[in-house]
């Protein structure tokens, strides 16, 4: 799997600022990323969140 030149930090921090009233495909834009990747990203932040919660 190739590793993404985003590090986790930039991926929150982009994924925060489509939380933030920006569209998605700004922020996409902006960051060079296609809108694919950034709900990707959104999905797995989610089910890592969960997966934490489940495991406490």
């Amino acid at each position: 799997m190739k590793r993404s030149k985003f590090s986790e930090h930039q991926i929150i921090a982009i994924l925060k600022a489509g939380e933030a009233g920006r569209t998605v495909k700004d922020v996409c834009r902006e960051h060079e990323v296609s809108d694919a990747t950034y709900y990707k990203w959104k999905t797995n932040v989610r089910e890592t969140v969960f997966a934490g919660y489940r495991n406490s």
